[in-house]
């Protein structure tokens, strides 16, 4: 389903948050706490923006390896890195959430920005996150949320219910069905936050924007 829709992915994504989701991606990126120097992974990274953001955060030195287990995305990450200038090493490369193939502690954060909610199973693909930071490293998740009062849940319930599906007719109509279901049954601001305890994140705090459409949770490894 992500091979299909790669191409039009991103213009998918600015059509339905209003190019704001490059914003929400930047304040995940200052969240994952990286700087100069430093060595990032995005997991579920698609077609690479999240990864891109946080590469201009490692600079100059550092390091970003974004992975997914679409192709189709893969193959446009790497041509969205070609047309940039360089401002740090950025790899894309295929990889199962469930099974990172990194070794513990490997990186000083790991993001995944709208993502999660396609994790099999939440608390693995977190707690593989967890394992492949540092201890003092931070895990960051940004994801969209249900609001739970009017007008916003109202608003919400239009847009994911019937103007999503609308706009995605014309492309997939499965894939763009599949993403309000899948908002839906992704776990709320409180309870996503405990799956992280869970998965062995601590200090664990996140913060709603956009109305409380868009939720960012930060945890970090401990030590």
């Amino acid at each position: 389903m992500f091979d299909r829709i790669a191409g039009v992915y991103d213009v998918m994504n600015s059509a339905m948050t209003a190019g704001l989701h490059h914003r929400w991606r930047a304040r995940a990126a200052d969240l994952a706490g990286v700087g100069p120097g430093g060595r990032a992974l995005d997991v579920a990274t698609g077609t690479g923006d999240l990864a891109l953001e946080l590469a201009t955060r490692v600079a100059p030195g550092g390091e970003v390896l974004g992975c997914d287990f679409s192709e189709g995305m893969l193959d446009r990450a790497r041509a969205k890195a070609l047309g940039r200038a360089p401002v740090a090493e950025v790899r894309f490369e295929w990889a199962d959430a469930m099974e990172l193939p990194y070794p513990d502690g490997s990186f000083d954060a790991a993001t995944v920005g709208f993502g999660a909610r396609n994790f099999a199973d939440l608390a693995r693909g977190l707690g593989e996150m967890a394992r492949v930071v540092r201890p003092g490293g931070r895990v960051v998740v940004l994801e969209i949320t249900t609001p739970r009062r009017p007008p916003l849940s109202t608003f919400f319930d239009v847009w994911f219910d019937h103007v999503v599906p609308a706009l995605g007719r014309a492309v997939d109509s499965q894939a763009y069905s599949y993403l309000p279901s899948s908002v839906k049954r992704f776990p709320g601001p409180e309870e996503l936050a405990a799956v992280m305890w869970r998965s062995g994140l601590r200090e664990i705090r996140y913060v709603l924007t956009a109305g409380g459409i868009i939720a960012l949770h930060v945890g970090m490894v401990p030590t």
